[in-house]
């Protein structure tokens, strides 16, 4: 898949803007601050309807105006899918072929993108929730269903938050709707632990060849999802089931004295390691960004394979952040792939096939041309 046009309508610095693209490579330049990463936002959250930079749709508002205005021109390989995002203070409004979908968990999927930026770079040594947060984007993509299982689950768990906190210091009590919420609580999180039980497998399996690729051959990659260590992907929902039920009873008293739930996917992790050593404690910063782009590059492949298209691949500033060599290998490999926006200050220092070949857009202050 690729993105033919996109047109932007009082999206952050853009009063209107409206632009064409190359299926193959697209090379935003300009310096900071004039509007090269609001671009790749823009297609971001066409795809997911949701930033990668702000979790405050408002600040997608161009100042001073009422709502902002993403449309989308995608080439699938069925044909061409138009799409609208509209997003105001009343909330979000979503097309898809000109129809307006009642959810967006079903519009989220009709683009699918990757996006590695530097914050990227922390997905190893950073926190669990951004590692949780990588989790439920990718998977969120390949599997509408997961979405609404992930709304759900925050819906109960915050229902359930509430009830522990309202009896906070008590050691114990009985309220039947705490009951219904810890039973609804425990069906939705095995339903998500399942599901990234299962995207976990795949990414492993893309991302070691890749590693030990970037690698030269000398370092095996093993991705780990850290969950409760009395679950694996080879049980059945009923066995799940009852292992959260039993964790949450033993957790209650904690739980009380807290006021929140202690247990829950909502806790989860991943881990890394390149030959059995855990590179968030012990692996070198060389180390940890060379999994981050396995990850990335992995990404790719799962979305391919889920999806049957080559999802389009966003990087934002990210290139300056890697030595030539990863710079290379991220470079070859999405040559004449998969469509592709950079973003930099000044492409001189890339010296690389890839860029000479690309289509070069020139960014200052909001507005945006071509260079011939």
């Amino acid at each position: 898949m690729h993105i033919e046009r996109l047109a932007l309508t009082n999206y952050r610095n853009y009063p209107s803007l409206d632009l064409s693209f190359s299926p193959k490579i697209n090379v935003l330049i300009g310096e900071n601050a004039q509007g090269k990463t609001n671009i790749m936002e823009a297609i971001y959250v066409l795809s997911m309807a949701k930033s990668h930079r702000t979790s405050n749709d408002r600040e997608l508002i161009r100042w001073e105006q009422e709502y902002a205005k993403i449309e989308g021109e995608i080439q699938r390989k069925y044909g061409r899918l138009p799409l609208e995002l509209t997003i105001s203070k009343k909330g979000k409004k979503a097309k898809v072929n000109h129809l307006e979908q009642n959810r967006l968990s079903l519009y989220i999927g009709q683009l699918n993108v990757v996006m590695f930026a530097p914050e990227d770079l922390n997905l190893v040594k950073g926190s669990p929730q951004i590692r949780r947060r990588f989790l439920d984007m990718e998977i969120g993509q390949i599997s509408p269903v997961y979405l609404h299982d992930l709304l759900t689950f925050q819906k109960v768990l915050k229902q359930r938050n509430a009830i522990l906190k309202e009896n906070r210091g008590k050691l114990d009590f009985h309220d039947v709707m705490f009951d219904i919420y810890t039973e609804q609580y425990v069906q939705v999180a095995v339903e998500i632990i399942r599901k990234r039980f299962y995207f976990m497998e795949l990414l492993q399996k893309w991302a070691e060849p890749i590693h030990k690729g970037i690698s030269r051959g000398l370092e095996q990659l093993k991705v780990s999802y850290g969950t409760l260590k009395e679950l694996d992907s080879g049980q059945t929902v009923e066995e799940m089931e009852k292992i959260i039920s039993q964790k949450l009873h033993e957790a209650k008293r904690r739980e009380l004295e807290r006021g929140v739930t202690l247990v829950g996917p909502h806790r989860d992790d991943l881990h890394f390691f390149v030959n059995g050593y855990d590179i968030q404690t012990y692996g070198s910063q060389g180390q940890q960004r060379t999994t981050a782009l396995s990850l990335k590059l992995a990404e790719i492949e799962l979305v391919k394979q889920e999806v049957g298209e080559t999802p389009v691949l966003l990087l934002d500033d990210v290139l300056s952040e890697l030595d030539d060599y990863r710079q290379s290998h991220l470079l070859n490999t999405m040559q004449g792939q998969v469509q592709t926006f950079v973003t930099t200050t000044n492409i001189s220092g890339i010296d690389h096939e890839t860029i000479r070949h690309a289509e070069l857009f020139e960014v200052d202050a909001g507005t945006v041309f071509k260079r011939e």
